[in-house]
């Protein structure tokens, strides 16, 4: 039987987390070479390969998940350890980073954190806002909230509910349009404006949704917006005869090669409820 090292136990849970020894050194505030060691010292006194390094990073090996699992455990209990003997004041934490739009993050995801620490105030979210594919998002987030027509190979999750889109001015008599620039060019929503409205009506763009809603309020153009993002602003109208309903799924998922911890399992959970229960909002009948 091996007699753990739990200081080894911090480092390779701070790699399988952040994927990269550099930013384990600047979480831990040491330098890459003392991450490398005790790493090392760890899958040597088990004599098994924990990562493999990737052009990306560190990834975790094909059924090595159980390792972490059991590690982050683990860690869970020395740390209710630590709280019993000083009598109670140390309160063990589960970190949690979700990933999601800008949209996700300012109007739906604050109300589902709010209740989630309510209910769990052992777990500590922080929220990622970030437009940009899906597939960047691996490293940096425990969740993904994602509208998206399929998950990438490098996540696991289900299709919580669709998202609508429709399209919104100050008038219903509005022609000119915004154009939808950056990662939102490759949504679905671009792709039916580069197919059905002409380059000469389209007079601005931007790489929001949020900041679309802004413009259009603002000036005289008809903005593509998600139905939560348009309905729920009392100045713009929203003109259905404009355009059809176009729908793209909302995924709930996160990176196939972090490991699922029962706790980690449960916000999941209760994340996908909290989206299917706001399908209206989403624009589903």
């Amino acid at each position: 039987m091996h007699n753990e090292n739990w200081d080894d136990l911090r480092y390779v849970l701070t790699v399988a987390k952040t994927g990269s020894v550099l930013r384990a050194a600047k979480e831990l505030g040491v330098n890459h070479a003392t991450v490398l060691r005790h790493v090392a010292a760890f899958e040597e006194r088990h004599g098994t390969k924990v990562f493999e390094k990737t052009a990306r990073g560190y990834r975790l090996l094909q059924g090595r998940a159980h390792i972490i699992e059991a590690a982050r455990e683990a860690q869970t209990a020395m740390r209710e350890v630590g709280r019993l003997a000083s009598g109670g004041q140390v309160n063990a934490k589960l970190a949690i980073k979700i990933a999601s739009t800008d949209t996700l993050c300012a109007l739906i995801l604050p109300q589902f954190v709010a209740n989630l620490r309510a209910a769990h105030p052992d777990v500590h979210v922080t929220l990622v806002s970030s437009n940009f594919p899906i597939n960047l998002m691996q490293e940096q987030a425990d969740i993904v909230v994602r509208p998206a027509l399929t998950l990438s190979d490098e996540f696991v999750g289900k299709r919580a509910v669709n998202l609508h889109f429709g399209a919104y001015a100050t008038r219903p008599d509005a022609t000119r349009w915004l154009a939808l620039a950056g990662p939102l060019s490759r949504s679905v929503a671009a792709r039916w404006i580069a197919d059905r409205v002409r380059d000469q009506d389209m007079f601005l763009a931007a790489d929001s949704f949020l900041t679309l809603k802004e413009l259009a309020v603002q000036g005289d153009e008809i903005a593509i917006l998600p139905r939560f993002v348009g309905d729920g602003d009392s100045r713009l109208v929203r003109i259905a005869d404009l355009m059809p309903d176009i729908a793209v799924p909302i995924w709930v998922g996160h990176p196939s090669d972090h490991p699922v911890t029962p706790k980690l399992r449960q916000v999941l959970s209760h994340l996908e409820d909290n989206l299917i229960r706001q399908k209206s909002v989403f624009g589903e009948a």
